[in-house]
């Protein structure tokens, strides 16, 4: 943990920096694309004036992208966190330099002509390949790796919007799969690391400071609730036409290369609409926060920045999901505000903490990302209770994440809820087969053979002697090879297995550690016993470990009433007596 630790603050930093290369090259391709200048100003799209041209330049940018993507590296197509999930899960937490250096640049010429993405996923993805590469020139585990790759893709975050509690919060719930402290621990330093630096390099303070309040009412938390519902049925909408867009784009007689210029026709034309739909959209997300977005753009925002978005992310170019997210939910929150009590900007507020949370299966996250984000921290009760809605209308009706859902189309289903090991829950007393059957040390290899040719009825046997202490193990592959092998048939099983290594365990031994040594060892029973005499107490196989599976599912399933059971039980004995 200190090691990875310690390591975490140089990851933390090239997690920082890589963000600041990533805003400027995003700002850098703005003003190429759309001013036709060389300059890492903060632009906006709005207020260039090109005409048609706004319908060209979106596809020059995705032709560039799909030409990235299809000579350098197929990885950098997508949103980022499902490849940083995949990567974490399927690949050993090992991304490559080209991905590192490609997936900013792609995202950045994405963006800047137009994309309606955020760079929240491709500071992730960039975040986690610094920390990948970095892991990769020591001699580390794959799951030390993942903890580095991770702690890069929290800072990565972190550096972006300021919201070092969320970042963290997303590496519990998205993308380490653990709660450790070795893989914490680190994360927490990387991204405090990175809100340390985030003032030198990108600014300080919230990222979308508001000052509207809630109305002194009873009913905000009832309300907060509603709008949580309303966005989480928005965010189940948004990830199914996402994936039946996507598999539209499947059905295309043309290489995936040319997919993104053709999604990016739709991004033209609603720049055609409204220019607001373009671009990542941070000053909307702030005019949404502030209640200053008129009803007009608020819809446009709602329906056509959704439907571009999704025909460019479906597409399969380099861009970000959690933005779009943001504006979506906001919007919608915005609206929904016009027929509640107080400001609007606050409702876009809860809004985006419902959405984020419905799709992508993080309320924790998205509760505390929302409150980071404006410094809006006594909102927080009612962030959480739009988050929780919207989370569980998701799960009801989603089977899987806006995340994992790509994941899953490629033939990995992942789960995304956590529960601890049954097996490093019950220790080998609470699941061993007591009093087994043994096999004296005096008996001979000879008896032993013909044991097994007809009585047998396991695998092994514990070999005691006459105080029923361990000597050993034999097996039935042990007197096959006496068979081929009949010298020294008298030889006694004291004498015979005295010199063989055998694996034992104590009734207080967890059996997830018992698991463990029948992996390490290859033997399916492992003999119990007791601590000081080391006598044979009970055996624990492979079927007996099943056991804990079963009770763990008992427990999840099994259900019963023991208070009125009880009572009418009570009631049972009272009359007949």
């Amino acid at each position: 943990m200190l090691l990875l630790a310690a390591m975490a603050i140089v990851v933390g930093s090239g997690g920082a920096m890589g963000a600041w290369i990533l805003v400027k090259l995003i700002a850098f391709a703005t003003n190429l694309f759309w001013f036709g200048r060389f300059s890492i100003d903060d632009v906006h799209i709005t207020d260039a004036s090109l005409g048609l041209w706004v319908v060209a330049i979106p596809i020059l940018g995705s032709l560039i992208v799909g030409l990235m993507a299809r000579f350098g590296s197929e990885k950098i197509r997508g949103h980022g966190i499902p490849e940083a999930i995949e990567t974490i899960l399927f690949g050993e937490s090992r991304l490559s330099v080209k991905v590192a250096l490609l997936k900013p640049l792609s995202s950045a010429i994405s963006i800047g002509s137009g994309g309606p993405f955020g760079a929240e996923g491709p500071i992730i993805m960039t975040g986690g390949a610094i920390g990948s590469l970095f892991a990769q020139c020591f001699h580390l585990s794959a799951a030390e790796r993942k903890t580095l790759l991770v702690a890069g893709a929290a800072a990565g975050m972190t550096a972006i919007f300021g919201t070092p509690l969320a970042a963290i919060l997303l590496a519990i719930e998205v993308l380490l799969f653990e709660w450790k402290p070795r893989s914490f621990v680190p994360v927490v330093v990387a991204a405090m690391v990175a809100f340390a630096l985030r003032p030198h390099l990108l600014g300080s303070g919230p990222m979308f400071p508001m000052a509207g309040l809630f109305p002194e009412t009873d009913w905000n938390l009832l309300a907060a609730a509603a709008v949580g519902i309303g966005v989480g049925l928005q965010a189940t909408l948004l990830s199914s036409s996402l994936y039946y867009i996507e598999d539209l784009f499947h059905k295309l007689p043309v290489h995936w290369m040319w997919w993104p210029a053709i999604g990016a026709i739709a991004v033209g034309v609603g720049g055609l609409i409204d220019a607001h739909v373009l671009g990542a959209g941070y000053g909307n997300i702030d005019t949404l926060l502030n209640g200053s977005l008129t009803l007009r753009v608020a819809m446009a925002l709602l329906v056509v920045k959704a439907v571009v978005w999704l025909i460019a992310l479906g597409s399969g170019t380099s861009g970000g999901v959690l933005a779009p997210l943001l504006i979506l939910g906001g919007a919608a929150g915005f609206l929904m505000g016009q027929f509640l009590p107080g400001d609007a900007g606050v409702w876009a507020m809860i809004g985006m903490a419902g959405i984020m949370s419905g799709a992508m299966r993080a309320p924790l996250t998205g509760a505390m990302f929302a409150a980071e984000l404006t410094a809006h921290f006594s909102a927080l009760p009612f962030t959480m209770t739009s988050a929780a809605a919207a989370y569980g209308v998701s799960v009801l009706l989603m089977r899987r994440s806006i995340l994992t859902e790509k994941i899953a189309r490629r033939g990995r289903h992942i789960l995304q809820e956590y529960t601890v090991d049954a097996l490093d829950l019950l220790q080998a007393g609470q699941l061993m087969t007591e009093n087994p059957d043994t096999l004296p040390g005096s008996m001979t290899k000879s008896e032993a053979l013909n044991f097994f040719s007809g009585d047998a009825r396991h695998r092994s046997y514990p070999v005691v002697d006459e105080e029923q202490r361990l000597i050993g193990l034999v097996s039935r592959t042990d007197a096959l090879r006496w068979q081929v092998d009949p010298r020294e048939a008298d030889t006694p099983l004291s004498e015979a297995i005295s010199d063989v290594a055998q694996p034992v365990a104590f009734a207080d031994t967890p059996s997830g550690v018992v698991a463990d040594m029948i992996i390490d060892s290859g033997i399916g029973r492992i003999p119990i016993v007791e601590r000081d005499t080391h006598r044979v107490i009970g055996i624990l196989s492979r079927q007996d470990l099943l056991k804990a599976r079963g009770a763990h599912r008992q427990a999840e399933t099994g259900r019963s009433r023991f208070v009125f059971k009880s009572a009418q039980q009570s009631s049972t004995n009272r009359i007949s007596n």
